[in-house]
């Protein structure tokens, strides 16, 4: 199943769950399934015609689920429950959570792997569990307010209940000004809110109880830096097995970095996939061709101008749910497109430069040591009066490091600071701040090195919120189906146990990493280094007609925004030579998002 939705009835009409199933159709046109009694509606879609749409059920008949994603050790746990004399009737995943529950009630989360949200109803008690995976590949929400309460893999599914109240949490702004995503558990729309990965949600009498099963922490294993190369050279090996599937078409997402380069040579799949961007600092296209050519693989590739890029940005803030200012959303969007023409499943590269260090911003406390050594409190006044100058990159240098970590660093996107968000929204005192989000992170990631700390902020956040967000929401609105093998649990355990010293080594980020993938590839790949998705925001936005675009937006903003300051910021790109592109996208796309929701009717 690739999408789940569920609602209390509450007297609704069974059209209901019809109507919000219908909302989820790009994540599953080929089949569909409902389970009604007279407590919930339940309802699901699959991309694979061969998915069973019956109702599944334990064997006493009290349990159902529902499941979106997959589960990749299901035939062990099969096989394990089967010798304690549970009975099959299918080969379908969603029995094996039946038999698992009751076999083990909630230890059997823990013992699942794969990419998956699901639900389990006890038709006796009428108490509604939902589970969301380890990482966080698959999304899920919820909804409750008064004694409405609804669950779906989108929140657009929600609008179309009729007792849903769409209301503006305002609250959310400030902090999406800051990480560029909406980090947390709640959402843009109120009383909508995340289930965070490895957590499990059960609603029972009207009461939302909310238990965690897994948390990510590193537990940094001494051993020698050969034994990490040869075990994650096995590791990544299997896992990239794993997710191939003998009967579903296979891609891959082909990009300059190592990530997929690996990936498209291990899997030895047929078509691999890029696109591109003509005026880009640099061209993905060109690497992707001459390496797939060397390599013997197929590779289709599109080039994406800006008429392309803006005429569909709508739409894929409608799909994302919520607004994401991640110039690379978009850009998957067509990836994801141009893929589906030829594949049912694309494998992607997802979750490694958050678990083996792979962001340059990783190597910055080992790489100015000596700068360090001076005492934080010169560090701090040195900073107070840098702040004072245009922004340059000695500049943020010297304020980053007359900084703590924890009061700067809350992710690869930091757009605004708290500062500069009060004056962006009129505000003398903001109701959250990133620091609201982070501050606990960091108190549980006390007693790792800077480097983990960084990679913690970043897996509990960015990677979340963002990187893996846009890979569902992008390739699920293209009806794709989405494998991500570098966040396979045996990968994930492997990554929590390697020093860092490891990991950034000889100058080099995700050291072990390419050490592990250099024997499939040419050394040259190996040592790559990690460039960023190429969009060409920077230098659209100074171009005419995409300063006229985003200015008549911002003209017209003054019920969210300081539209004298948001201009400047606008004008000052456009005319004069500071880079305020992240900072002009990070707005232009919230605007964009809330026409689509709530200006429009979604």
């Amino acid at each position: 199943m690739c999408s789940i939705v569920g609602v209390l009835k509450n007297n609704e009409s069974s059209k209901t769950i019809i109507k919000m199933n219908e909302e989820l159709k790009h994540r599953g046109p080929n089949i569909e399934g409902y389970f009604n009694d007279g407590y919930i509606s339940l309802g699901f879609r699959s991309l694979f015609k061969e998915r069973n749409k019956e109702n599944l059920f334990n064997k006493d008949k009290s349990l159902t689920a529902i499941l979106d994603g997959s589960i990749t050790n299901y035939k062990e746990l099969k096989k394990d429950l089967e010798n304690k004399g549970y009975i099959f009737k299918t080969n379908v995943e969603s029995e094996v959570l039946l038999h698992g529950y009751d076999e083990y009630k909630d230890k059997l989360f823990l013992k699942l792997k794969g990419m998956f949200s699901f639900a389990l109803y006890n038709l006796k008690t009428n108490e509604i569990i939902i589970v969301r995976d380890k990482m966080g590949i698959k999304p899920l929400y919820y909804y409750h307010k008064d004694k409405d309460f609804m669950f779906a893999s989108e929140i657009k599914a929600f609008l179309k209940h009729p007792s849903f109240i769409k209301k503006l949490n305002k609250d959310k702004l400030s902090t999406y000004l800051s990480f560029q995503h909406s980090p947390s558990t709640d959402t843009f729309f109120e009383n909508v809110f995340k289930l965070r990965p490895g957590h499990f949600l059960t609603f029972k009498d009207n009461k939302v109880k909310i238990k965690k099963y897994y948390e990510f922490k590193f537990t940094q294993k001494e051993e020698s830096i050969e034994y990490y190369i040869k075990r994650l050279e096995k590791l990544l090996k299997e896992s990239v097995e794993n997710n191939l599937s003998k009967d579903k078409k296979v891609g891959v997402f082909l990009s300059s970095g190592v990530d997929s380069s690996y990936l498209s040579v291990v899997s030895k799949v047929d078509n691999t996939f890029t696109v591109g961007f003509k005026n880009g600092i640099y061209d993905e296209i060109t690497y992707a061709s001459k390496f797939a050519e060397k390599m013997k693989l197929n590779n289709k590739y599109k080039y994406i101008d800006k008429e392309t890029y803006f005429s569909k940005f709508s739409y894929i803030q409608y799909h994302m749910d919520e607004p994401l200012a991640d110039p690379a959303a978009p850009a998957l969007y067509f990836a994801s497109n141009l893929a589906s023409k030829d594949v049912d499943v694309v494998l992607s590269g997802e979750g490694a430069d958050e678990l083996f260090g792979g962001y340059l911003i990783y190597k910055e406390p080992y790489s100015v040591k000596m700068y360090l050594k001076i005492p934080f409190i010169i560090r701090k006044l040195i900073a107070k009066i840098a702040s004072i100058f245009p922004e340059k990159f000695g500049i943020n240098f010297l304020i980053r490091k007359g900084t703590k970590l924890e009061d700067r660093y809350i992710g690869n996107a930091n757009i605004f600071n708290e500062k500069e968000i009060k004056r962006l929204i009129n505000q003398k005192k903001l109701n959250i701040t990133f620091k609201d989000i982070t501050k606990n992170q960091y108190k549980k990631a006390i007693k790792y090195d800077e480097c983990q700390k960084m990679q913690y902020i970043d897996i509990n956040n960015w990677l979340i919120d963002d990187i893996l967000l846009k890979a569902d929401k992008m390739n699920m609105a293209n009806s794709l189906e989405t494998r991500i093998p570098f966040l396979d649990d045996e990968i994930v355990n492997i990554a929590s146990k390697i020093p860092t010293k490891y990991k950034l080594k000889d100058g080099h980020t995700k050291y072990v990493f390419r050490k592990a993938v250099s024997s499939s590839l040419n050394h040259e790949v190996s040592k790559k280094e990690k460039l960023g998705f190429p969009v060409p925001i920077r230098t659209w936005l100074k171009e005419e007609d995409i300063y006229n675009l985003v200015k008549e937006k911002f003209e017209n903003s003054h019920n969210f925004f300081n539209t004298k300051y948001i201009l400047k910021l606008l004008n000052n790109h456009y005319y004069k030579n500071i880079d305020n592109s992240r900072k002009i996208w990070t707005i232009y796309t919230f605007l964009v998002w809330y026409d689509v929701y709530f200006t429009k009717e979604a």
